[in-house]
This record gives C-alpha cells, sequence and structure tokens, in this order.
C-alpha cells in the first residue's frame, strides 16, 4: 500500500472527496505502480490516461459506498 494515499471516505474525512484529493490518490498509485514519480515524455499520455481512469473509478467507488452511520449527503 502506498502510504501517501489517505483514506477518502467518511469518517477519515469529515466532508466529501474533492476532485484535487481523489486525482491526487491516483497520481500516488500510477507513481507507485509505474515507478516512475514523472514518467518520459513518450510514457506522459498513458500516464495522464491511467491517472484519469483511476480517479474517475474512484469517484465512483466513493459514490457508490453506503458507510453505517453516516448521514447521505447526495
Amino acid at each position: 500500500m502506498c502510504r501517501s494515499i489517505k483514506t477518502l471516505r467518511p469518517p477519515a474525512l469529515p466532508e466529501e472527496a474533492t476532485e484535487e484529493e481523489i486525482r491526487a490518490a491516483a497520481l500516488q498509485y500510477v507513481r507507485k505502480v509505474s515507478g516512475f514519480r514523472a514518467p518520459a515524455a513518450h510514457n506522459q499520455e498513458v500516464f495522464e490516461q491511467a491517472v484519469e481512469a483511476i480517479a474517475e473509478a474512484t469517484a465512483e467507488l466513493l459514490g457508490g459506498l453506503e458507510i453505517r452511520g453516516a448521514v447521505a449527503r447526495r
């Protein structure tokens, strides 16, 4: 597990995760998995595509989670 990725669901966060927080977590994940802090120019596009896909999947996951004892915020 990448230690710099924080939990983005309640009660770890008092509010919904922002797009910036979700993208930052996705970026950390892609960096960890790829082994690149910043990709070379020839890998930039695929690196960014991965970050966007993971951010989208993360937002979908967080939007679908039901947290017991939490008030619905939709």
